[in-house]
């Protein structure tokens, strides 16, 4: 039996969009929980929007957020009205939508008769202050630390859905272990280069690698044609950061904003301590391509039976302008997921594991 179903539609009006995606929604039976991911030219009518999936389906529980795309087994767009649908049919007590109107049980399990979840799909308002330090505390919440989803993305008001419309900080759903899920992360890149080490910073300017002028390193990464333009080579060469705690592989990629040929330095879009691991990567369509395919096959080979489904959330900047085309990422995931029900956003942030990224991929299979 089936227990998931995705679909997507688009059309300028959300009823007729709505109707469409449900029309191919082949709802599983006793289906208790629904993601929907929507493009903000719906913002306006989200509550509407929940009532009529609420009344049209039965299922209960919704949540999701806007965009300014989203994406299906078959389709993605940017910039085109529509709609994913992913519904489900998940075990009696086996997760909770929370908000800030309903909010987890507590970690160390003071709510008494409530089971500590053990992994979430969120989503949050780009607006929130201090956002990396609420995902950061949101994955202690779950028992695995682990949480993915990613930010709203809208030309106005960012909307987001947990059983009905809300906006501000962090929502989804939290899942108990009864709910087998596994995720990766793509970073779009292609490392360039061996590790180093930071040995003098200023906040998010980094003055020193391994001792020497950091733009220096940089350069080196860049490679002659490259560097010749450093305008240019800012776009594709990027340091990843070492994440404390966590596997020596493991970076978290961001990007230059200033060059300083005269002082020898860069600036990054993150804070860096002196002593922490700097890697450069090159990001362009190819690496990212190269990337996203090494990730699902390893991926797919861990795997001991197909996935039932998967949530997919890609930065707004991937899709056509990495790519060529909105519709490369579901097309790779078809290629070696095939018939694979999928939905998901093109987000204003991507969050996996602790941290937030950008330009990256994310995705999480129900198992």
């Amino acid at each position: 039996m089936n227990t998931f179903a995705a679909s997507t539609a688009f059309h300028e009006d959300w009823p007729v969009a709505m109707d469409r995606a449900l029309g191919a929604l082949d709802i599983p039976g006793g289906a208790n929980l629904g993601f929907v991911y929507f493009t903000d030219q719906y913002g306006s009518d989200v509550q509407a929007m929940v009532d009529r999936l609420t009344l049209l389906t039965g299922i209960p529980n919704w949540v999701g957020t806007c965009s300014l795309g989203v994406i299906g087994r078959s389709s993605a767009a940017q910039n085109h009205p529509g709609l994913a649908l992913l519904v489900a049919c998940l075990p009696e007590g086996s997760f909770q939508v929370f908000s800030g109107r309903d909010r987890l049980p507590n970690m160390l399990g003071i709510d008494a008769g409530r089971e500590q979840p053990y992994f979430a799909v969120v989503h949050a308002d780009p607006s929130t202050p201090d956002m990396s330090d609420l995902i950061t505390d949101m994955a202690t919440k779950v028992s695995s630390g682990f949480i993915t989803g990613g930010l709203a993305l809208s030309r106005g008001q960012a909307p987001m859905i947990a059983n009905g419309a809300l906006y501000g900080g962090i929502s989804g759903v939290a899942f108990n272990e009864q709910v087998s899920i596994t995720t990766r992360l793509t970073q779009g890149c292609c490392a360039v280069g061996q590790a180093r080490i930071v040995t003098a910073c200023d906040q998010n300017v980094v003055t020193e690698i391994d001792g020497r002028p950091a733009l220096d390193a940089f350069l080196e990464a860049a490679g002659t044609s490259l560097g010749q333009d450093l305008r240019r080579a800012a776009r594709y060469i990027l340091p990843g950061l070492g994440i404390p705690g966590r596997d020596d592989a493991e970076f978290r990629v961001r990007n230059v904003i200033a060059l300083d040929p005269a002082s020898g330095v860069f600036a990054i879009n993150d804070a860096v301590e002196v002593g922490q691991r700097i890697r450069f990567y090159r990001r362009d369509g190819d690496c990212a391509r190269a990337d996203m395919m090494r990730m699902l096959h390893e991926l797919r080979d861990s795997l001991d039976a197909p996935p039932k489904a998967a949530l997919y959330v890609s930065c707004a900047a991937r899709g056509e302008h990495m790519f060529g085309n909105d519709n490369a990422e579901p097309d790779m995931l078809e290629a070696v997921f095939p018939g694979l029900p999928v939905a998901g956003f093109f987000a204003g942030g991507e969050i996996s594991h602790d941290q937030l990224y950008g330009y990256t991929g994310v995705l999480t299979l129900f198992l």
